[in-house]
């Protein structure tokens, strides 16, 4: 079992070092003419910052982002979690930690997979930010949020029921629902839930359920990606996992830190409870207590985003997915991109999301 633990986490970390190389290469013949040109850009947007903050200091207070919002944002993406405003909902006594950032009338909900919090979105929320109010979360198990102890706690029904409860606290109707990995999971299940709450939906490297299943019992090649799955399901496995080893997948040193942190905060038996209670098993009919036959197709306009690149979930499980949607279906497929789609290629992804929500 630690032998398919640790080659999980070294595919991780080979992974992000190999889109480091790569980059390297193309830049090193570039470094000295950028370097310059690069300082002049820094000065010029330290004089734009001060300028901005300036005039963020005549605003009423709590309007401290207005600011960024009527131009191009200083904001870097690692440094968001300055910028950000912390707010907890409760569900049945479990409180979900979730951050704000954008004023906008039409709110945006993310959730992020395993091994992540809220922070993968930065450079999303930071697209995103001047037009709507976006909302991201830490999964029940995650950094901030609570972790109640026992199995049954992360059983789909209640992981969806986390984001009816944020949606509610945001003193939303609906909102548009986003989601990777493990919240791409989430998101699909809200959308077919909680149809009237859903406004669009957009999931990143996660098939729709029903194509998932269908590849873990047909294809052999999805059976072997998901060994890691398997190895995850088993008593004791989180004892395998540190959060250095679930952070080595983070290449930019200032975000590993930030990631280190927050799964120290993080509680490992409760991220691999995701795992034991709803990744599917063998015979894979079915996602554990839920029948897929009968749920309701997706009412939602969808959008897509997934890395070819991706060695746990792989694009075979996209086809068809038009069968279980009622409304339009849009797909980008990005070959140079990984299972981390929302880091490898940011940004195509928050362009592509940026353009897609205006259609």
């Amino acid at each position: 079992m630690k032998k398919i633990l640790d080659s999980f986490i070294d595919r991780l970390h080979k992974k992000l070092i190999d889109v480091g190389s790569e980059s390297n290469v193309q830049s090193n013949s570039r470094d000295q003419s950028e370097q310059q040109q690069q300082s002049e850009q820094q000065q010029k947007q330290n004089q734009t910052s001060i300028i901005h903050r300036k005039k963020g200091v005549k605003d009423r207070k709590g309007k401290r982002h207005r600011y960024m919002q009527n131009t191009k944002s200083p904001i870097l993406p690692n440094d968001i979690d300055k910028y950000v405003t912390h707010h907890y909902a409760d569900n049945n006594g479990v409180r979900i930690h979730y951050v704000t950032i954008g004023e906008g009338q039409t709110s945006i909900v993310m959730i992020h997979g395993f091994p992540d919090f809220w922070y993968t979105w930065r450079n999303q929320m930071i697209a995103l930010m001047s037009k709507y109010q976006v909302a991201a979360i830490d999964l029940r198990g995650y950094n901030l949020s609570d972790k109640p102890q026992g199995g049954e706690y992360y059983l789909m029904l209640h992981l969806v029921s986390d984001i009816q409860v944020v949606i509610r606290h945001l003193e939303k109707d609906k909102a548009i629902i986003m989601g990777h990995d493990w919240g791409g999971a989430i998101a699909w299940f809200f959308a077919m839930y909680f149809p009237t709450m859903t406004e669009r939906l957009i999931v990143l490297d996660f098939p729709h359920p029903s194509g998932f299943v269908r590849e873990l019992a047909q294809n052999p090649q999805q059976q072997k990606h998901s060994a890691y799955a398997r190895d995850f399901q088993q008593e004791g496995a989180h004892k395998q996992l540190t959060p250095e080893s679930l952070s080595a997948w983070v290449h930019d040193p200032i975000a590993r830190e930030r990631y280190i942190e927050a799964f120290r905060r993080s509680d490992f038996e409760a991220m691999l409870q995701y795992y034991k209670q709803n990744y599917p098993r063998q015979p894979y009919q079915a996602l554990p207590g839920i029948d897929l036959t009968q749920v309701n197709k997706v009412q939602a306009p969808v959008l897509q985003i997934h890395g070819l690149q991706d060695q746990w979930l792989l694009p075979g499980g996209l086809n068809s997915t038009w069968e279980w949607l009622e409304n339009s279906w849009t797909l980008l497929t990005i070959p140079q991109a990984g299972h981390f789609v929302q880091h490898d290629a940011a940004d195509l992804v928050s362009r592509t999301i940026e353009n897609w929500l205006t259609l």
